[in-house]
């Protein structure tokens, strides 16, 4: 593990620091954890995206148009008329 410096608001640093007591670690760990937390969260979110825009099915038409937004939604719309 590295150690770094960093600036925040007062504000910021007072909720850090209840936040870590509440939760019985310092201040340190805690924005560690955060930010490992974040980390994952972003390649979870990277990966699924990349996953699902690597399916061409999702764009398949099979030479039919798309749908208009109308035709989507005219269940929906008929429901408030």
């Amino acid at each position: 593990m590295k150690n770094v410096t960093i600036t925040v608001e007062d504000a910021a640093l007072e909720w850090a620091r209840i936040e870590a007591a509440k939760r019985n670690t310092s201040v340190s760990r805690l924005v560690g954890a955060m930010l490992s937390d974040k980390m994952r969260h972003d390649d979870a979110y990277s990966r699924a995206m990349h996953e699902w825009m690597a399916d061409s099915s999702f764009f398949e038409s099979n030479g039919q148009p798309y749908p208009t937004r109308e035709e989507i939604y005219a269940e929906r719309l008929d429901r408030f008329r």
